[in-house]
Formats: C-alpha cells, structure tokens, sequence
C-alpha cells in the first residue's frame, strides 16, 4: 500500500511540475501513458480541450481493448465538442455509441451526438441537411432515454428546429412570388402549405397562393385568363373559409370582385357571341 501512495504522490508532483513549468509538451512526447491519460483529464477539467484532444488522441492505441477504452474514445469526441468541431465530435460520438453500446458515458455521448447537429444547424436561409439530421437524432435521443432529466430541453430543440424548416419553405416559395414567376408560385406555395400543413406562415401562404393565382389570371392572354381566374376563385375561398378574419381579406375580397367581374363579362361575351352566330346561321 505504502509503494502504491507514495506512486501516486510522485505522480502527482510529477503533474505538478510539469504543468506549472508549461510541460504540456514533454508530457505529449513522454512515452508514460498513465501520466498522458491522467493529465488529459485534468486538461478536460480545465476546459483546455484541444491539451486535452491531443494527449487522449495520443494514448488511444495504448488502452485499445482495456477497460479504459470507452473513457478515451468518449473524452477525445468530448472536447472536439467542446471546441465547436461538431463534424469532428459527430463523426467520433456516431462511432462510439455503434461500438459501445453498455459504457457508462453512452446517453451523454448520443446526447452531445444530437446536440451537435443541433448547434450545427443554420439559418432558414442555408441548406436544411443538419437541421434534418438533428431532428432525426434528438427523436432517437428520446425514443432511447424517455426519462431523461434532458427531455424539456430537447423537445424546446425540436420546436425551434422544426420552425427553421417551415421558414426554409415559406422563404422557397415566397421567392417565386417576389421575383413574378406566379405559376411556379403556386406550385411551391402549395406543397409548402402540403408538407407543413401546421406551419405559422400558412395564412399568409394561403393568400399568396391567391395572389399568385389572381396575377397569374391578370397576366396571362386572354385564351387562358377563364380558367386561371375561376382557379383564383377556389383559391379565394379556400383562404376565406379559414381566415374570414384575416390581415389580409380585405385585400382579397378586391380580388374576388375583380375576378368575378371578368367572368362575368366573359359569360355576357360569350352569350352575345353565341346570339350573333345563331342569327348568322338563320339568315
């Protein structure tokens, strides 16, 4: 017992020593891999991660296949996390909670896994791919752990992931209405309401899918204007129906009118063309 005390108290000094002389380095080219374990976890205590990165990179292979593996494999993708190097911790975390499926560390490990691609994720704006993929692994976080003291926060996580993909469709489609391009308009604001039917943009992509379809009609040659106004028309009151109340019904009901108005005249048109050619046919 005494021989083992008086190890570690050497050891300890030997920490010490090294570390208030700025020995990060002679401790990183020691071929002492207890010393490397044990000063990388008080690095990771200190928060000084990429210390901490490198030693437990470094003695990897030693405790390959010892009970300390996990601990190693767990800390290195610990402190690339800890570092905001999500690829790095994504790739390490997804390989450990595959290969140790009974450590200790694993729920944190799928926990940090997720939370990556959640602090990866970025703005509506950009490509969607880790916010996807963040949603997919914060469902398996709480598929695994339904009891977790983390649940509240990672369900908070989903709502603002899956507002980030509502806004991505919203702003899509919407750029076909900003830039005149009213048939494609309709088709993207449509599958937006479609895919997100629960989204906070479908008011307001409900009436512009009416926008769309009434500038459509307005724009069009005369051949085709019938049949894109009386689309109009649906549109309108699908919107109506299920926003009377709405910001925007006054606008739309002016729509309405002028499309009604056209028909209108379309039908007295065509009745009087019909009249004309039947007494054309008489004479």
């Amino acid at each position: 017992m005494s021989r083992k005390i008086l190890y570690r108290a050497a050891l300890l000094c030997t920490l010490a020593v090294l570390c208030s002389c700025g020995g990060y380095n002679q401790i990183l080219k020691s071929r002492d891999s207890e010393l490397k374990y044990r000063t990388a976890l008080e690095y990771f205590d200190q928060k000084k991660y990429q210390k901490a990165a490198n030693l437990f990179s470094d003695v990897a292979e030693d405790f390959a296949g010892t009970m300390r593996e996990d601990t190693v494999v767990f800390f290195t993708a610990a402190s690339f996390y800890f570092m905001g190097d999500h690829d790095t911790s994504g790739s390490l975390f997804d390989d450990f909670r595959r290969r140790y499926g009974r450590s200790p560390f694993l729920e944190e490990a799928e926990y940090m896994y997720a939370m990556g691609y959640y602090y990866s994720s970025p703005a509506p704006e950009r490509d969607q791919t880790n916010t996807t993929l963040a949603l997919m692994a914060i469902d398996t976080y709480l598929e695994r752990y339904p009891n977790s003291d983390k649940r509240e926060e990672m369900l908070a996580r989903i709502g603002e992931l899956t507002q980030k993909l509502h806004d991505k469709a919203y702003l899509n489609a919407k750029t076909y209405y900003d830039t005149g391009k009213y048939k494609a308009a309709v088709v993207a604001l449509k599958n937006a309401i479609d895919r997100y039917p629960e989204s906070n943009h479908r008011e307001e992509l409900m009436f512009l899918v009416l926008k769309s379809g009434f500038e459509l009609a307005e724009n069009s040659i005369v051949i085709l204007q019938r049949d894109r106004y009386q689309k109009a028309l649906d549109y309108y009151y699908s919107f109506a129906s299920e926003y009377p109340e709405s910001r925007y019904i006054k606008e739309a009901d002016k729509m309405e009118r002028k499309a009604q108005q056209f028909l209108a005249r379309f039908s007295e048109d065509e009745n009087a063309n019909s009249t004309e050619n039947s007494n054309t046919d008489g004479d």
